[in-house]
């Protein structure tokens, strides 16, 4: 083992100028054609027939319709026009998309491109972050392994927070590896910022990183533990004042003068911190549904337990390479002996710290586990995968070369295989050719790297083996490119693996995870063997394309997934028991209606009803029940005071409010609606085919709100 695989650089002193140092950073990329190579692939896979996604997730399309007509609405996060209710979520990811919205033109492309760019920064961030400790090889094949995993490509063409998170935690692994060769604070500290720039984008799941990071820097501790402890206190002070910058703008805000905190019962920021986004996501949320084995099958990450990552839904998506992950991170702990003076120890405890708390924490949450939130622990095996193939590469392809490479390649290309072939066999038979493919390649590799080749045997050797693995997650990626992924749950791989797509004439099977068909969800996309999620009455789009249709697949911009025979929403366009607020049909009708008699906000249970007629008709409508109407429950008094400031002025009401999931017993704002209703003003309009429906005014109601709900104003 080499004096440089066990120490730290010494740190650089002084600056070139800044020409020079720009003319010097353009050297150091045009002399890694890998990496341009790797950044052109990941641009091809992010950017190309993005189209395709038209409006993805709608719910938060919709919300940066709004954001791009108020800076209010822009500041919280609202998702209507009115600036009644935030969107789950905190502000930074709508942020990026809203500006670039501005800028470029509310249009699906002007929301989806700079989720794509994000991804094509992450993996060029990450393969420095390999390459620095483990060469170039290494950097490119961990870059390759990101780039290629079906998830990860799915997320960089969707508009799902996701992205930005995954960039600022690679970008805070990045900072932390720099300053463990240095020893400077600087680099703790942009890392503090980078997670708190994660915060601000999904919140909590952010903080997952920090137990690693915090190990590796004591562990370091180059001035000794009390400096290193200063640093990290330092990093943290960062941390806390860039991610709780929002939620105490939040906080310091009168309730009156901003939006209602979705996914709350209390409108406060850190019920949706500590609660509906925090704990309530793994210990599971009380009335709500969630995994472990219930009901929702991969919906909900499917059942808890040590090989959860590698089951359906799950598996497909991320955990391909996981055992090549695993050897890779035990061969590091025993090659380094975790020693202070060894370069690699600090790295390991990093980023190994970020795997397996992420693992660990996705394995057995019990709470709202979607399997996209797999791409959140994707940049750690990634960075694993190339690490482990660092160890085995020669020094002369930029590998840090050792004489145990013979043992630790056999066993990682092993793990490799079997995760993968574990996967494969969850797949129901897609990609028949992977497995002989990776039984011959690994069995040979295997047996050829154990026999201690000579290096340029061994590099090749490697390299095939390591593609060979890469093949199938790779073309399982590559399959993303030839859909939309454009759904609330976006979903990597071939059209069959997604939650729901085009089936039939109705979108589905009898209880599929589609359109149509009883127990439907969603819409426009294909029924999946792999989606094991039993029927459930209703759970489906309402005629006319409300929101159920667009839960399983993205509409062309401008029009609304679904159709006539969108089913689930029963005969006659009624509203479907158990979906999540009314069809849109009616709503777009109310819209009309409205505006002809005088205007103002109106009132719906859900969300994501209200986002359909955003996108489709800018129409003023705001959902007052949360994301799917069980989430959020405002009072009474707080709708009162919303009519008494004229920012609400009616109320469509859904007739048939069930439960959206067997085991979800949440109500949601329904007490409160059903208040207002009943001091409001029923009128009557027409919707279509001569058929009425009937609306609330709530103008000049706010005193009979109060008194209706036992309240004297």
């Amino acid at each position: 083992m080499t004096t440089e695989s066990l120490s730290y650089p010494a740190p650089r002193r002084g600056r070139l100028p800044a020409q020079s140092g720009r003319r010097a950073r353009l050297r150091w990329l045009t002399a890694r054609p890998e990496l341009i190579g790797l950044l052109g692939l990941t641009a091809v896979l992010n950017l190309w027939n993005l189209a395709v996604d038209g409006w993805a997730n709608t719910y938060y399309s919709a919300a940066v319709r709004s954001m791009t007509t108020s800076w209010h609405d822009f500041l919280f996060a609202s998702l209507d026009k009115s600036g009644l209710m935030t969107v789950d979520k905190p502000p930074l990811a709508l942020w990026v998309q809203a500006l670039s919205a501005r800028v470029f033109g509310f249009h699906p492309l002007s929301i989806l491109v700079p989720q794509a760019l994000m991804g094509i920064v992450a993996v060029g961030l990450l393969y420095d972050l390999v390459q620095r400790r483990f060469g170039r090889a290494a950097g490119f094949i961990g870059g390759l392994a990101l780039a290629t995993t079906p998830i990860t490509v799915a997320v960089a063409r969707h508009n799902n927070p996701d992205e930005l998170l995954i960039l600022c935690s690679v970008a805070a692994l990045w900072a932390v590896a720099r300053g463990l060769e240095s020893g400077r604070t600087r680099w703790l500290v942009l890392s503090g910022v980078c997670i708190g720039l994660g915060f601000e984008t999904k919140m909590g799941v952010a903080l997952m990183i920090v137990p690693g990071i915090a190990a590796a820097w004591m562990w370091r501790a180059q001035r000794g533990p009390v400096a290193a402890l200063r640093q990290l206190l330092a990093g943290g002070a960062a941390l806390v004042t860039v991610g709780g910058a929002w939620p105490l703008l939040v906080t310091l805000t009168p309730a009156a003068d901003r939006p209602w905190i979705s996914g709350t019962s209390d409108n406060s920021i850190w019920s949706l911190i500590f609660g509906y986004n925090g704990l309530g996501r793994v210990a599971g949320q009380s009335g709500g549904p969630g995994g472990n084995g219930g009901f929702g099958g991969t919906l909900f990450g499917g059942p808890t337990g040590p090989f959860r990552l590698l089951q359906a839904g799950l598996g497909d998506q991320a955990g391909w390479l996981l055992g090549f992950s695993v050897v890779a991170a035990v061969a590091l702990v025993v090659l380094t002996r975790l020693r202070r003076r060894d370069a690699r120890t600090g790295w390991l405890i990093a980023v190994g710290g970020a795997f397996l708390t992420s693992a660990v924490v996705f394995s057995f949450a019990r709470g709202i586990f979607h399997p996209y939130y797999v791409s959140f622990l994707a940049p750690f095996a990634a960075a694993l995968v190339g690490a482990g193939a660092g160890l085995m590469f020669p020094r002369s392809l930029g590998g840090v070369g050792d004489h145990t490479a013979r043992i630790v390649a056999p066993l990682a290309i092993a793990g490799g295989a079997v995760t993968e072939l574990i996967v494969l066999g969850e797949t129901g038979g897609a990609l028949p050719w992977a497995v002989p493919l990776v039984v011959v390649v690994a069995v040979g590799g295997a047996v050829v790297l154990a026999l201690k080749p000579a290096p340029w045997l061994r590099a090749a050797v490697v390299g095939v083996a390591v593609a060979a693995l890469l093949a199938a997650p790779a073309t399982s990626a590559a399959e993303t490119l030839g859909h939309s992924t454009g759904s609330t749950f976006p979903t990597g791989g071939p059209e069959s693996a997604s939650i729901g797509g085009p089936g039939g004439p109705t979108g589905g099977g009898p209880g599929g995870l589609t359109s149509g068909g009883p127990g439907g969800l969603g819409g426009g996309r294909a029924p999946s063997a792999r989606a094991g999620l039993p029927g459930v009455g209703g759970f489906g789009p309402p005629a006319g394309g409300g929101f159920g249709s667009r839960v399983g697949g993205g509409a062309a911009p401008g029009r609304t997934a679904g159709g006539p025979s969108a089913g689930a929403a029963g005969a006659g366009g009624g509203p479907g028991p158990g979906r999540f607020g009314s069809d849109s049909t009616t709503l777009t009708a109310a819209v009309r209606y409205v505006a002809a008699h005088g205007g103002g906000t109106i009132g719906v249970g859900s969300q994501s009803s209200a986002a359909d007629v955003i996108l489709d008709s800018n129409g003023n409508v705001a959902g007052l029940g949360g994301f799917s109407g069980r989430e959020s429950s405002v009072t009474a008094r707080w709708l009162a005071m919303e009519v008494r400031s004229g920012r609400l002025s009616w109320l469509l009401v859904d007739s048939n409010q069930q439960a959206a999931l067997p085991g979800d017993t949440r109500t949601g704002s329904q007490d409160a609606i059903a208040t207002a209703e009943r001091a409001g003003r029923a009128v009557t309009f027409k919707v279509s085919g001569g058929t009425t429906a009937t609306i609330y005014d709530l103008r000049g109601r706010a005193s009979g709100i109060l008194k209706a709900a036992g309240r004297v104003s």
